[in-house]
């Protein structure tokens, strides 16, 4: 036997693997190289390069099932319980030049072979931010939610598109049976009507047109020629998407205006009437007004039921952007939070914030019946929306939206009320807002720590101030070198990778520390965890 050199053994043995790789790749093609046609009785001329048989399918459906199949191994394995391991790291920290040479972004002419594409998967995962680790606490979302995250993959595999009945059945009904329960728990008991869209800022710019529709209907078809100069008011503690609504539809930034909100940041009804006046004897027209129940930073809810008053005595749209809040209505215990919503005109929703859908899963409802998003939106594409289709064609719901290609999203938050109950997301909300009560309460017992202000909802506002800091008199000067502290504890844990928590100033207040507490996977100990981390990540300072 004559014994082969390892080096020229494992060369040949790779082009061997390469060669089965590519014959294997050619029949799922469906064409066939100049080798393999050599092999055959009757040869033929190799065909020219980018040919290709339009008899036969390009698609190996074993090789495909394959590579899913190991796809979702990784998936569960990485993303699902490494991600939510409390002794693994929230992320890996890079910065953007590093992590370009890390995950090679460059797009070339070839395909990769399976094994690398398995491995970008498995780098997608490593270097994202794990958001559903129990230390993550930097958004308005946070968890690993089982049934969402399996509805979002069946939307995917099945890969349809929401804006007619006839190519998404099930996904249709299933937004129809959400959205039905959702305007029934707000309390609008003679209905309403509603969309799921990407995003709250979306929906909060649904509730903007709609608004300025009701109040000037020509405005569709002439535009901005056809009304006076209109005002939308809103707390100076709102979402940022109520000004970028009002630039993206003509109404102009300067044209909202900003009303002031007490310590707690809750809108003031008494200067929300002084706002309107004003507006009035500058010769505007306000048309609507924007509530927030929960606000991004402080978690304020704004008196609902104060501004309905308000807004029925001037005849303005009320819309209450609860993107961030509106869990709280599920929970007998919170829903006094929203006490008046059943008065107001529309109302924006996330079940991917405190509820823990899949991102995105946002929905905007309107207490309408008479079609005011059918006929604000719509386009009556023929192609899309004929008439005389051969089923009851109100279930179209595609020219309600500003969107043609729309996630069946509704089914994330279907799947998960099933399997949970009404009860269970009630017990979720209830949780959340125990432990940031608990949160709250060893803040006030530790040195150094100090609350911006008592939690209203799952918001946690606090101060870290080193050892350093402690003893100075309170002063301009002692502000000044406390907001430098958040930005080097933040930088800190992010490079470690111990946990998030976000950080901000907000008006004369110098930066700190927001904690959201949300996942019902984060115990007493994580969130002790993350204030001893604190003060060993900045008693430098």
């Amino acid at each position: 036997m004559i014994l082969m050199p390892q080096k020229e053994f494992e060369v040949n043995r790779g082009i061997v693997e390469i060669s089965g790789k590519i014959k294997k790749l050619e029949a799922g093609l469906g064409v066939k190289s100049c080798e393999s046609q050599a092999l055959v009785a009757e040869p033929e001329k190799c065909s020219p390069a980018g040919s290709f048989d339009v008899n036969s399918s390009t698609a190996d459906e074993q090789v495909a099932e394959s590579f899913i199949r190991q796809a979702m191994e990784i998936i569960v394995d990485e993303a699902v319980k490494k991600a939510t391991n409390v002794q693994e790291k929230v992320c890996e920290w890079h910065s953007p030049e590093q992590l370009k040479k890390l995950l090679d972004l460059e797009l070339r002419d070839g395909g990769e072979a399976e094994s690398e594409i398995l491995q970008r998967c498995r780098d997608a995962i490593r270097y994202s931010v794990k958001t559903s680790h129990p230390r993550f606490f930097n958004q308005l979302y946070a968890g690993m939610e089982p049934y969402s995250m399996v509805a979002s993959f069946i939307a995917e595999a099945v890969k349809t598109n929401l804006y007619t009945y006839e190519v998404a059945p099930v996904f249709t009904l299933m937004e129809d049976a959400v959205l039905r329960k959702m305007i029934k728990v707000i309390g609008w008991e003679e209905g309403g009507d509603g969309i799921f869209n990407p995003g709250g800022s979306l929906s909060n710019m649904y509730a903007v047109n709609l608004a300025r529709y009701r109040y000037c209907p020509d405005f569709k078809e002439v535009g901005m020629f056809s009304a006076p100069r209109l005002v939308i008011l809103t707390s100076q503690e709102c979402h940022y998407s109520i000004s970028k609504g009002a630039a993206l539809m003509g109404i102009g930034t300067k044209n909202v205006y900003t009303v002031p909100t007490d310590e707690r940041g809750r809108m003031i009804p008494s200067a929300l009437e002084e706002k309107i006046m004003l507006a009035k004897s500058e010769g505007a027209v306000p048309f609507m007004v924007n509530a927030t129940a929960g606000t991004t930073v402080l978690g304020a809810f704004d008196p609902i039921d104060e501004i309905a008053d308000i807004c029925e005595k001037h005849n303005l749209w009320l819309h209450v952007d609860a993107c961030w809040g509106g869990a709280a209505i599920m929970s007998k215990k919170h829903k006094h939070l929203l006490k008046g919503i059943h008065r107001v005109d529309s109302v924006a929703w996330n079940p991917h914030k405190m509820l823990m859908a899949s991102l995105q899963c946002s929905a905007f409802l309107v207490r309408d019946k008479t079609s005011l998003l059918q006929h604000c939106h719509s386009a009556r594409a023929s192609y899309l929306f004929q008439q005389d289709k051969f089923y009851d064609v109100s279930y179209d719901t595609g020219d309600k939206s500003v969107q043609c290609s729309r996630k069946p999203d509704a089914f994330k938050f279907w799947l998960m009320w099933k399997a949970l109950g009404s009860r269970e997301l009630e017990q979720r909300v209830d949780r959340a807002l125990a432990m940031a009560r608990y949160l709250a309460e060893e803040i006030k017992k530790r040195e150094g720590f100090r609350l911006v202000l008592e939690p209203e909802y799952a918001n946690v506002c606090f101060w870290y101030l080193p050892p350093s800091m402690r003893n100075l008199p309170e002063s301009p000067e002692l502000w000044k070198k406390l907001h430098t502290v958040a930005p080097v504890v933040k930088q800190r844990m992010m490079k470690k990778g111990s946990m998030m928590v976000g950080y901000q100033p907000l008006g004369e207040k110098a930066n700190f520390f927001r904690m959201v507490v949300i996942s019902p996977q984060v115990s007493r100990q994580d969130l002790d965890f993350v204030l001893d981390e604190i003060h060993n990540l900045g008693k430098d300072l």
